[in-house]
Formats: structure tokens, sequence, C-alpha cells
């Protein structure tokens, strides 16, 4: 699958413009930010609905709860802040508060990962999605795009139950079209492969496709599932496409501890033991930088992701 990586949107913006979009179809929507809503663009629904949009200041713990409450009597609140404070400053209230109670909550973490940037270490989350993946009754999703992250802002809002949502600062390149359908249960096959493949979610699958697409002329056949539902995931795609390419590799912009590696790790000793790779952030911290830099270095880039793949292959087929 080509595709454009020069054609970028901001993902920030197409979950804003969503938000507005399903509060003019359900008044029980109320947003929630934590005076950031310039950088996390929840300002697009209080612009539109400042009845329903409360900033909480920075005090992620105190908007959680208070979303619990609404929750309590009917409103449905999205919540909003930075992936980094919205998971580890509030995980006491999310995971006693929201998720204990089965309240109908989703949290949206933006600026997830590395690719937040100069902003640095302390505001990079690496673990929220292992943070939330832990909870019961969690859902957790990471969209891929724009078309993607409206998508599921729409289906969050139709659904009950608690959902953590994160998506990045950057702007990514689209990877779907108008036609595109979210389902909460599957995962997409977008490239299809024999020799190995390669799991991935988020501003990650963008770079996957591109080092898919350049090993194609060495003659190496990467399978490519994005898999934006990280809990509940989608086993019976995991297990099919394993069972056919006999290998794995996981692609996350996130620590490989408790993220996506690891679900496709549990789910694939369960079910289908086979060899897993992940590639992520290491046992470490990130640090500042130009978010480009970072992905390079952190070897998250299409140009290090193909070598690093290919490297794979060739240690596999040396040891069967």
């Amino acid at each position: 699958m080509k595709i454009d990586k020069t054609k970028t949107s901001s993902i920030r913006k197409a979950f804003g413009k969503a938000l507005a979009q399903i509060g003019e179809q359900n008044e029980k929507i109320v947003v929630m930010d934590a005076d950031l809503s310039c950088s996390t663009q929840t300002k697009i629904f209080a612009d539109k609905f400042p009845d329903r949009f409360f900033n909480c200041g920075i005090a992620e713990q105190d908007m959680a709860a208070t979303a619990a409450g609404l929750a309590s009597e009917g409103k449905i609140p999205f919540i909003s802040s930075f992936a980094m404070f919205a998971t580890g400053r509030a995980y006491d209230q999310i995971r006693n508060g929201i998720c204990y109670n089965d309240y109908n909550v989703k949290i949206i973490g933006t600026h997830g990962g590395i690719t937040v940037g100069e902003d640095g270490a302390t505001h990079q989350a690496l673990e929220d999605i292992a943070l939330m993946r832990n909870i019961p009754s969690m859902t957790v999703i990471v969209p891929a795009d724009s078309v993607e992250c409206e998508e599921v802002i729409k289906y969050a809002a139709l659904h009950e139950g608690s959902m953590y949502i994160r998506i990045s600062r950057s702007n990514v390149a689209d990877i779907y079209d108008e036609h595109y359908h979210f389902n909460i249960h599957k995962a997409v096959v977008l490239e299809e492969g024999k020799d190995v493949t390669v799991f991935t979610n988020g501003e990650t699958v963008a770079e996957v496709l591109e080092a898919a697409e350049e090993l194609k002329k060495e003659n190496i056949s990467v399978e490519v599932i994005n898999v934006p539902v990280v809990k509940p995931l989608d086993i019976e795609t995991v297990v099919q496409s394993v069972r056919k390419t006999k290998l794995a590799i996981t692609v996350e912009n996130h620590s490989i501890i408790g993220g996506l590696g690891s679900a496709i790790c549990e789910a694939t000793a369960e079910n289908y033991p086979v060899k897993v790779h992940r590639i992520g952030i290491n046992d470490e911290f990130g640090q500042s930088g130009k978010s480009s830099e970072l992905m390079e270095y952190y070897g998250l880039d299409s140009k290090n992701l193909k070598k690093r793949i290919l490297s794979i292959l060739n240690k596999e087929q040396g040891n069967r």
C-alpha cells in the first residue's frame, strides 16, 4: 500500500472537529479540558458550545473525578489533556472513580509518545497505553490518521463504557479515505504479505507502510496490520496472520513494555506461539528534540524500520 507522506493532516484538529459534530447531535455530550484547549483542540467544541465546555485548569485529578460525577447523572463526558497527565496524574480517579463504577467517560490523551518533541521527557507519554489497558473495563484505541480519529470519536459517543483514545501531537499522513469505517472488533490488514507480519498503530503506521514498500524492492513480502484497538485486541486477525508468516514484529511510539507489543506477545503466546520482536522505546525515558529527529534516533522512521525488519528477517532465517 503506497501512501504519500507529504499529504498530512492534524489529527488533533480532526478530534476537535469530530467533538463539535457529535455535540450537535447529542446534548448529553460535555467536554472538559485541563487548561490545554488550544493544544488539544477542544477549543473547537468550546467555541460552539460554551455552556457544555469546562476548563478545569491544571487539575487533571479534579477533571476526572468531576467527569465521573457528570457521567453518574447521565452526561457523556469527553475529557482531554496531554496523554502524560491525563493518564499518569489522574490514574487513581480514572481507576476508582470512572472504571470501577463503569461510568461512560471518554479520556482523550493528546501529545502521546516521543513526538511531543522539544517538550522533553517529562511530557512524553511512553507508558500511557500500558497504564490504561491494565484497568478492567477500559477500552484502549490508538487511531492512525485523521479519518480514523474522527470515526473513533463518533463511535465513542454512541457506545457505552470507559475509553482511552490516544492521539499524537504531530500531523499524520493520510492512510484512509472517506469510505473507511471503524470496527472496534477488527484490526485492519493494510498490506498482505508472507515473510513477516508487522503490527502497528498510530503515527508509526505510515512509517511501516513506507518501509514495507521499500522492502518489496528486495523481494521481501511484509504483511502490515493496523491495530487501532489495543484492548480488546482482535486476536482472530493476529493469529490468522502469524499462522501464515510464522514471524511477528510490533512497532509503536510507546514503551515496548505494556503496550501493543506486550498485547501481541500475550495473544500469540496463548493462541499460536511464534517469535515476536518488539520495536518501540526500550525501558528508558525520552528526551528533548525535534519529533523527526527523535523518530530517527529511536529507530521508528521508515529508513530505520526497513533496516531493522531486514535484520530481524536475516537473523530468523539463519536460525531456521
